[in-house]
């Protein structure tokens, strides 16, 4: 008798590609739907997989950016050996990202070539950018078998949120009695995805003079944005930057009758949340990593230089997002359905 199908996904480490992931989960849970599947991927996503109801457990990959760390991934892989994986995906490209499923003797391994891969993944994929330019695709190619066909349409990703009463409360914010914009002005990537804060509160003040309000979320690392944008304001938005963890983010962003957000981890969250979403992409392309719902609409200028996905804009002037002009958002806002918080 055959062992049950038991996976283990290796996540990716940036919050929206985790997000993407989610669409790969349905595709496993779909095919195989009494198998257990759980996923190895840095602590933080646990926020993010305990909102999936495709994923029975998370494992945490504890290591820094970069890091071997041969040791821990051995003592981490003697640890996986005991839970009688029959399956392993490897959604980085990273040689380092396939040592522990080889080392924890995972009879299939499932991945693309990326660094050279050979003898660590025994079920090696070569990536067709062709047939496959989405981010999402790519993910749902791991979790079939390999073919070359045309892929069938993606899944989006749709995270379960939690009730947000509990956020509300230890925020300090009272029960929404008025439309609400969140706006999410950060990007982790780097500078150049970041739409300028000047046209983000422009944005602001104009939903906060027809009755909305507006709240600002991101890391403390963004904190500097949101204070700039808040000061454009004159403090009338709620600037929760670095108050929130990931969790309350996912939960306080499915209370928005609107979002606005770079092309960013928050811009697939409030996709996936199924929230009526503005995507605004300067460097990036939705070639390869759009926003995957329903209600999401994405907005950019047409310039020689783009895409060119740098970290930061090799010229003075950021033109792709500089002048993509506030008006552009507003009038889309103006237009968004009016979808339920429920």
């Amino acid at each position: 008798m055959s062992r049950p199908r038991q996976t283990l996904v290796v996540g990716p480490s940036w919050v929206g590609d985790m997000v993407m992931a989610q669409s790969l989960f349905q595709v496993i849970k779909g095919e195989h739907p009494t198998s257990t599947l759980s996923v190895l991927a840095p602590a933080w996503t646990r926020a993010l997989t305990e909102r999936m109801p495709e994923v029975d457990r998370t494992f945490a990959l504890e290591f820094s950016h970069g890091e071997l760390g041969l040791k821990k991934r051995l003592q981490t892989a003697r640890m996986l050996e005991k839970e009688g994986f029959t399956h392993a995906i490897i959604l980085p490209n990273s040689l380092k990202s396939a040592l522990i499923p080889l080392f924890a003797k995972i009879p299939l391994r499932t991945g693309f070539r990326g660094e050279m891969r050979w003898g660590l993944i025994n079920d090696l994929r070569l990536l067709n950018k062709e047939l496959l330019p989405l981010m999402v695709q790519r993910f749902e190619h791991l979790g079939r078998p390999a073919t070359e066909g045309a892929p069938p349409p993606y899944r989006a990703p749709r995270l379960t949120a939690h009730p947000a009463a509990g956020a509300l409360s230890r925020l300090g914010l009272e029960k929404l009695q008025s439309p609400l914009l969140a706006l999410c002005p950060g990007a982790e990537y780097g500078p150049a995805k970041r739409w300028p804060t000047d046209h983000y509160a422009k944005v602001a003040m104009n939903r906060i003079e027809a009755g909305w309000q507006v709240w600002l979320f991101g890391s403390e690392n963004d904190r500097p944005v949101t204070t700039q944008i808040q000061a454009h304001c004159c403090g009338q938005c709620v600037d929760l930057a670095g108050a929130t963890d990931l969790g309350d983010a996912i939960d306080l962003i499915r209370l928005a009758d609107g979002v606005v957000s770079n092309d960013s981890g928050l811009m697939h969250i409030a996709a996936a949340l199924g929230r009526p979403l503005i995507a605004l992409f300067g460097p990036t392309s939705t070639d390869h990593t759009p926003p995957l719902g329903e209600r999401s609409w994405a907005l950019s200028t047409e310039q020689k230089c783009r895409p060119c996905f740098k970290r930061e804009c090799p010229l003075d002037y950021q033109a792709c997002l500089a002048e993509l002009d506030p008006e552009r958002v507003i009038n889309r806002l103006e237009s968004l359905p009016l979808v339920s918080r429920e």
